[in-house]
């Protein structure tokens, strides 16, 4: 058995592989820079996390997606592999221990977001790292032609100078033939090996229904078809409102999105994974990274920006390869709101330095300073506090983005942190002559390993339970003992976090290309183009459809979508007619024709 086999059997218990992933992992390990296109959920982190485990050193690993980072993390420490995560939300501090770990703490991973590239802090333990893979994912978020460009991504070509022996990995579940070759090149991957899945899904049947009551279309889905589902919707009050509305057509849902505390989503992600709920009605980034195999029904009741979207959020149906159902449902005022959102994408010049400018002064954030600083961001309580629609600020926000002043990460919560920055020997000196901070300071020493190594996560409720104490009083003398540098303390957060990538300057002073906005809007228009296209179209198969938009040529059609099961009604499928033309070729393979003569 190979190294890298035993690596999986011994970590994941699995004895073989998936389609492509021992053929990545052998490039990989053959020092061959690589790209790999891997459908949602066809097992894209075993492609860098064996290798890694299979050589020497440390696997960084570059995400936009933070709450995915801290699951990587959370399942790798299970299996007993020593894994960290740097992520918006953290601490001077904190980053610098947590790095320091990475070099001389026998580290196997460290999962970092794009935008903490640049620090000279991240570049400078960079260079004293053991790195022995560079595993980018979402790769596709480098490509301005990508569906999701951040602007970070651009760093990773410049980090390369510092790992010139050490091997890069790209991957993404998503990427036409145009992303594909701008990922190439812009992290500069050297003649690397491509391995590219098949973007069909045999399982999945794809439909698309006009009708102008999408709650009477949904309500006859669920009665036919058994099982869990998905229903995405634009809006976080659109999510309460259907929710509400399935469940007094007794159909059991609950409903989720970014704004509800993490305890409600966390039991309401809970309660749908374990089929307590049938279905739950959210927003488009629920899903990412749950790995829920039998969700049977897929309903967009509103439409996505663009096809990848539609694809990626269809295609968490029927992952256990059983039969699922995709279904779009539109109504004609959502063609022209698709069109009218598009036009809206890029505001006005004025308008964007005017968000940029209530931005620093709703964050507190000074002329000339503030950057790589990390602000917890609530879209909604800055849009209402200057009068302004959510979606207005996003698109504003979204430009300075693309310029490189700010960058926004996904909502996540971080617990609460806590390191004791004096030594054992000191903390023992500071207890005798300040024995009313004794008791807690035993509570947390019992109760949290490595507080003196890194920063560890602590639950202040329990903690304060142990010491007999309020979580009131508990926390006071949590904040009274860091005001006297005994310990560092960071309360948890569960927010956004908004990063200013670029010292905050006077917004008249921003820099918009032209070019970029114009870029922005050309790109908008041909994604709802396309989008409109495969929505309306009733001359095509699906399945082709998305092949298409891949740049895959599908060979034949699905026989499952909605414009196959009708053309089923009306002639032979090609699957009939195949079997019909097999029997009829081989019939005259076995004949004997000779010349007859009458």
């Amino acid at each position: 058995m190979s190294d890298h086999s035993k690596v999986l059997q011994e970590y994941w218990g699995y004895t073989h592989f998936r389609p492509l992933q021992e053929d990545i992992i052998l490039s990989v390990l053959r020092g061959q820079d690589t790209l790999a296109l891997l459908p949602t959920g066809g097992g894209k982190s075993i492609c860098y996390q064996v290798p890694a485990l299979s050589m020497d050193g440390i696997c960084i690993v570059i995400s936009p997606l933070i709450a995915l980072m801290k699951d990587q993390v959370e399942n790798l420490r299970k299996r007993n592999i020593k894994a960290m995560a740097l992520i918006s939300g953290m601490n001077y501090r904190e980053i610098d221990i947590a790095l320091d770990n990475c070099i001389y703490g026998d580290y196997k991973f460290l999962y970092v977001s794009p935008e903490r590239l640049a620090s000279e802090l991240f570049i400078e333990r960079l260079k004293k790292m053991n790195v022995n893979l560079l595993a980018v994912d979402e790769a596709h978020c480098i490509s301005q032609w990508g569906h999701d460009f951040r602007p970070p991504y651009r760093k990773i070509a410049e980090i390369r100078q510092y790992l010139p022996k050490v091997p890069v990995l790209a991957l993404t579940a998503t990427a036409t033939s145009e992303v594909r070759l701008d990922i190439i090149k812009q992290l500069e991957l050297n003649s690397p090996e491509i391995f590219t899945a098949s973007f069909a899904r045999s399982n999945l049947t794809y439909a698309v229904i006009h009708d102008e009551n999408k709650h009477q279309v949904m309500q006859r889905i669920f009665k036919n078809v058994q099982g869990c589902g998905i229903v995405y919707v634009r809006n976080r009050r659109r999510t309460e409102e259907i929710s509400n509305w399935l469940n007094k057509n007794n159909i059991p849902a609950s409903f989720y999105h970014a704004g509800l505390p993490r305890e409600v989503r966390n039991k309401r992600q809970d309660e749908w994974m374990n089929n307590t709920t049938r279905v739950i009605v959210a927003t488009n980034a629920f899903g990412m990274g749950i790995d829920k195999a039998d969700v049977r029904i897929v309903i967009h009741y509103d439409l996505p920006d663009n096809l990848e979207s539609y694809y990626q959020e269809a295609g968490r149906g029927g992952r256990d390869g059983k039969l699922s159902y995709a279904v779009a449902i539109y109504a004609n005022a959502d063609l022209s709101e698709l069109k009218e959102k598009a036009a809206k994408a890029v505001p006005a010049k004025e308008e964007i330095i005017k968000v940029y400018n209530a931005l620093a002064n709703y964050l507190q954030v000074p002329l000339h300073s503030g950057m790589n600083e990390s602000f917890a961001f609530d879209i909604s309580d800055f849009s209402s506090t200057y009068r302004w629609q959510p979606i207005q600020v996003l698109n504003c926000l979204k430009i300075v983005e693309l310029e490189n002043y700010i960058s926004i990460t996904d909502s996540v919560y971080l617990p609460s942190r806590l390191h004791f920055e004096v030594q054992s020997i000191e903390l023992y000196k500071f207890q005798v002559e300040h024995m009313h901070f004794d008791h807690v300071i035993k509570t947390i020493l019992r109760s949290c390993e490595g507080v003196f190594d890194r920063f560890v996560e602590i639950y202040e409720s329990d903690l304060a339970k142990k010491s007999g104490l309020t979580l009131e009083e508990f926390t006071e003398q949590l904040n009274r003992l860091q005001k006297l540098n005994v310990i560092s303390y960071l309360p948890k957060t569960d927010q956004p976090q908004l990063i200013f990538t670029q010292q905050r300057i006077n917004g008249n002073d921003l820099i918009l290309r032209k070019e970029l906005i114009e870029d922005r809007q050309r790109r908008f228009k041909i994604n709802a183009e396309k989008l409109t296209r495969y929505i309306t179209d009733k001359n095509h198969c699906r399945s082709l459809m998305l092949l298409e938009y891949f740049n895959e040529r599908g060979e034949q059609r699905c026989g499952t979508c909605d414009y196959c099961r009708q053309r089923n009604k009306l002639e032979l499928s090609d699957y009939e007619f195949n079997v019909i033309a097999g029997i009829y070729i081989s019939f005259l393979r076995n004949q004997n024709f000779t010349n007859q003569v009458a």
